[in-house]
């Protein structure tokens, strides 16, 4: 049984509108993902950072922090490192520029104009 299909995914149009400050994926050819349950029963990418699963609503001081590093607790297209300069960069590298219908493909009409 696919548990993943019952999690609401926060993607509108290749973005996430509810965060203010998420990049949009939208033009740079990568596909959002939708949230997944990862091993260990816990919501990644959902945008509400609650699972009932998740070691944090169960802390203790024997709880191993390690138990949440790796992949599976990090959503490819929802996490907040892509907010960071950097990351935004590389999505805007990978836009095409916005005159792009109007351009020629292969000679620069303006080049050596100003």
């Amino acid at each position: 049984m696919d548990n993943n299909k019952d999690i609401q995914s926060p993607i509108l149009d290749e973005t996430q509108p509810h965060q203010i400050n998420a990049p949009s994926f939208k033009g740079t050819g990568i596909k959002m993902q939708p949230p997944f349950i990862n091993k260990y029963g816990v919501v990644i990418g959902d945008s509400k950072y609650n699972s009932s699963n998740s070691p944090l609503n169960q802390w203790s001081e024997n709880t191993d922090p390690s138990v949440m590093a790796g992949d599976e607790w990090v959503h490819p297209t929802n996490d907040i490192g892509w907010n960071t300069e950097e990351n935004r960069e590389l999505l805007e590298a990978k836009r095409r520029p916005q005159g792009v219908p109007f351009m020629h493909p292969s000679i620069d009409v303006s080049y050596d104009q100003d």
